[in-house]
């Protein structure tokens, strides 16, 4: 199946948004917080959560605001995308993704073209990312099944709480992953850790797969209790 081109153009404007909110609050947040690193780790959160609550809101009446290859992936996995969308909702983040952090770059008159050397390496930062996709990922698949209307607030408290529960602050997210090691300012993450963090958020995102399954599985009593039920109704005269 090929993808509608407005899909492909929701999901590369979405995303490229997303990380320039990211980065440029990163820059400004870093610049005016004077060396206090909470106050600028604040600042950054506050306004991803802010942006990606309006991104969703905005483009997910078009493309359902993934701008995330593991949402993606899962979305596939559990038949609310089809398989052939993969690849091109995929490319279609990285690429807006790079870009978003070219303009985050252009807007604060930094070199459009870096390498990070922002270290997010160990246990701890895998352990990090496991937690947050995980979290991000069961959030979203619970809210769509029950209360769609709350996708958009939900995943954007949920993030900017990560930002401050989680060592990595929560990246959650392989195509912003990526983007961020082209970025050498507070946002960044070495082009090294990422092969760290991507498959972390893979295998959380998973295992949200599974224990959504579980949680939302029928109860075998209850099946039997209704069908027991239904038959006493209908042997009523």
């Amino acid at each position: 199946m090929s993808a509608r081109p407005r899909s492909l153009a929701a999901e590369f404007l979405g995303t490229a948004m997303l990380l320039a909110v990211v980065i440029g609050s990163g820059i400004m947040a870093e610049q005016l917080a004077g060396g206090n690193v909470a106050v600028a780790l604040l600042a950054n959160a506050f306004a991803t959560a802010l942006g990606l609550y309006v991104l969703i809101a905005v483009f997910g009446p078009v493309s359902g605001a993934h701008f995330n290859p593991a949402v993606t992936l899962v979305a596939v996995q559990q038949r609310l995308l089809p398989r052939g969308l993969a690849l091109p909702y995929i490319a279609a983040q990285c690429a807006g993704a790079i870009a978003g952090t070219l303009l985050a770059h252009a807007m604060f008159d930094l070199p459009l073209l870096q390498v990070s050397g922002h270290a997010r390496a160990g246990v701890g930062q895998f352990v990090s990312e496991i937690v947050a996709t995980f979290g991000l990922v069961l959030t979203i698949l619970a809210l769509v099944r029950t209360n769609p209307a709350a996708v958009a607030p939900a995943v954007a408290a949920y993030i900017g709480a990560a930002y401050w529960f989680t060592a990595s602050t929560s990246f959650a997210n392989p195509a912003v992953t990526l983007a961020r090691s082209l970025t050498d300012t507070f946002a960044g993450i070495r082009p090294l850790d990422v092969l760290l963090f991507v498959p972390a958020q893979l295998l959380g995102a998973f295992a949200a797969v599974a224990v959504f399954r579980w949680l939302m599985a029928p109860d075998p009593r209850v099946q039997q209790s209704d069908t027991a039920a239904t038959r006493a109704e209908s042997s009523v005269p």
